[in-house]
């Protein structure tokens, strides 16, 4: 059974089985969580900012057409060829035309979770283009072929042993070297052959402008300056979601981005790409893949406002302890749960569930998104769709009677605390999913309402 047959439970479970490993990811991602803390609490204006963002976004979806249609002018004005794809297939049939017509067979790409979702590797690969990822995260995840975990931290799964060992693997690095700063400056190495040997360059984009008709890129290694300044193609694959009206309004989002990411005050690089140098060809690929469904949708608009930061990931205690892979898709953790349903609501019917509703994700979210909001609408849309499983059908089918009736909930509340107490293996076995991952509690002497039946007579 692979990924793709499994739901987050099952892969959780296989992830929860390294418990040491569970227990430093959710650890280190927490420590990410608390620098993003501090970050913001040294900005007074930091409530401001969110709303502002939040409005600016809101204005967009309210005004999407226009804005691409501005943007596309002024892009065109400026030298840059856009093409518009529909979906993930002709998405990638564009990128790979583009590198047929310069007889390019190898190409750099810096972090873009767009082409992730594309799965552009994977299809330029099978048509004979070796692809470099740049990023040393997404390095590191490609040599392990494995899809990244997180939208900004991509290995954070992995050991630096198991990276060294990758290195040793691929790179030619000796075995048992896992020193963090000898392995830096390894990829490196390799990959300053790749920025001077590839004469195509694919970037995401972090944010285009409607009124200037430019995008800006943000990373913090200078990867995506490299492959797009030193190539003869740049290539920039973008969702249509990533439009902002003025440049005016980037500084808005600059200042919450990498705060919400990382805790740091501003990304290393946030490199503007105007046009395209002499002799060079620029091209932006915007594209849909569902993106209009989830713009359609009025509860569920609101999610396309993610300038992917990965806050909510670094909060949901969901995500911290069963990992990214347990979401079976290219954006996982709370945001990813959103966002997957809209483009297969059967296929990720389990992500919306794989959530506390603890409301943390929406807390931390840098445009306000109503995240947790999102995830209880999503379960009851795939629930009147069908796509619950039957024992959660089930379950939720005796709770619906037991919640209704308070004499069955009173007896049942009975039943309970008498089989715990005195049957406690009829309730700590497998057959619980509680038990699996909890001490079950001990059970009460009596019920609330039996103590404030017994006290409202006494007072």
């Amino acid at each position: 059974m692979t990924n793709e047959t499994k739901d987050h439970s099952a892969l959780a479970d296989i992830f929860n089985k390294d418990e040491a490993r569970v227990n430093w990811h959710d650890e280190t991602l927490w420590w990410i969580r608390a620098k993003r803390d501090k970050a913001v609490h040294q900005l007074p204006e930091w409530e401001d900012l969110r709303e502002t963002a939040s409005r600016i976004k809101h204005n967009v979806l309210s005004n999407m057409s226009s804005y691409l249609q501005q943007f596309e002018a002024n892009a065109i004005a400026n030298g840059i060829t856009v093409h518009w794809a529909a979906d993930a297939k002709e998405h990638n049939q564009i990128v790979l035309s583009l590198l047929q017509k310069h007889s390019v067979t190898r190409m750099v790409k810096s972090k873009s979770m767009l082409t992730e979702e594309c799965h552009l590797n994977e299809y330029l690969g099978e048509n004979g283009v070796d692809v470099i990822d740049s990023d040393l995260g997404e390095r590191i995840v490609q040599l392990a072929h494995e899809p990244p975990s997180h939208i900004v931290l991509p290995c954070i799964h992995k050991k630096k042993e198991e990276i060294g060992e990758l290195f040793h693997q691929y790179l030619g690095t000796p075995a048992g070297n896992a020193d963090p700063q000898f392995l830096t400056e390894t990829a490196r190495h390799h990959l300053r052959e790749t920025f001077l040997t590839r004469r195509a360059a694919l970037t995401g984009v972090n944010f285009a402008i409607a009124e200037t008709g430019e995008f800006v890129v943000c990373t913090n290694e200078g990867n995506a300056d490299m492959g797009a300044h030193l190539a003869d193609v740049h290539i920039a694959s973008m969702g249509f979601e990533k439009i902002i009206p003025e440049r005016k309004h980037l500084s808005v989002f600059l200042r919450l981005l990498t705060r919400s990411a990382t805790g740091q005050p501003i990304t290393t690089y946030s490199s503007h790409f105007g046009k395209p140098r002499p002799g060079q060809e620029m091209h932006i690929v915007i594209v849909d893949n569902g993106r209009s469904v989830q713009l359609g949708r009025e509860e569920f608009r609101n999610s396309l406002k993610c300038i992917r930061c990965g806050a909510c990931m670094n909060t949901c205690p969901v995500y911290r302890r069963s990992g990214g892979h347990s979401y079976h898709n290219a954006i996982s953790g709370p945001i990813g749960a959103i966002l997957a349903p809209n483009l297969d609501m059967e296929k990720y019917a389990d992500l919306p569930f794989a959530s506390t509703l603890c409301g943390s994700c929406s807390n931390v979210c840098p445009v306000k998104i109503d995240i947790h909001d999102q995830l209880y609408k999503w379960r009851q849309v795939i629930v009147k769709n069908g796509y619950a499983t039957k024992t959660k059908k089930a379950g939720m089918q005796v709770m619906t009677l037991t919640l209704s009736s308070p004499t069955i909930y009173h007896v049942g509340g009975k039943a309970g605390r008498w089989f715990m107490k005195h049957v406690p293996f009829a309730v700590n076995n497998k057959l619980n999913p509680w038990y699996k991952q909890r001490d079950m509690p001990e059970p009460p002497k009596e019920s609330f309402g039996e103590w404030y039946s017994k006290n409202r007579k006494k007072s």
